[in-house]
């Protein structure tokens, strides 16, 4: 697949279903790491769960939704139905970046990072595999970088959705081009 018909045909598929064999996986992770990262740092880690690894995050996702309710109704709801999120996709790929002490560092190796984040899409889409890049409130939360063995100050710039099967393929939409170009010739 060209590289722009790639961009031009990649979607966020929001469920699918189809284990990726680790192979695969493996391969998208080392495209993902063709990014370019200033001084080559090599920021980013990548952690993939599957199978139970996702329900016992899920778990740990629904306890720290429940605790943030202040009604007591809302968090039990929150407890059993957060976790679900984590089962939409037989694989999760978690991509985090360490965070350097120096600011500019920092924000660089982030940048870095999500463009690893668009790399691994664009990979997925090319072996025809269904993938949805999604965050939240829970990707800044120590007890679930815990749970990903990550440190405390790492930053999880996404969960990376990945299934070879897609439940439902959304349409393209066009995009306003000029409503975001801003030309400055002198």
């Amino acid at each position: 697949m060209e590289v722009i018909d790639a961009i031009r045909s990649r979607r966020s598929i929001g469920r699918m279903d189809g284990e990726v064999p680790r192979e695969l996986i493996r391969e998208l992770v080392a495209l993902a790491t063709c990014a370019p990262n200033h001084h080559l740092t090599e920021p980013w880690r990548f952690t993939i769960l599957s199978g139970a690894a996702r329900e016992r995050m899920g778990r740990i996702w629904g306890e720290r939704a429940a605790a943030s309710a202040a009604d007591p109704a809302l968090a039990d709801k929150l407890r059993e139905n957060e976790p679900r999120k984590l089962l939409r996709a037989p694989n999760l790929i978690v991509v985090s970046t360490r965070t350097d002490p120096h600011p500019i560092v920092a924000e660089e190796d982030f940048a870095a990072t999500a463009a690893a984040v668009q790399n691994l899409l664009l990979a997925a889409h090319s072996r025809g595999l269904a993938a949805i890049w999604r965050t939240g409130k829970m990707v800044h939360d120590d007890a679930v970088k815990e749970f990903l063995g990550l440190d405390a100050a790492d930053r999880i710039v996404g969960i990376v959705y990945l299934g070879s099967n897609p439940m439902v393929e959304p349409e393209g939409q066009e995009r306003a081009v000029d409503n975001v170009i801003q030309w400055m010739s002198e």
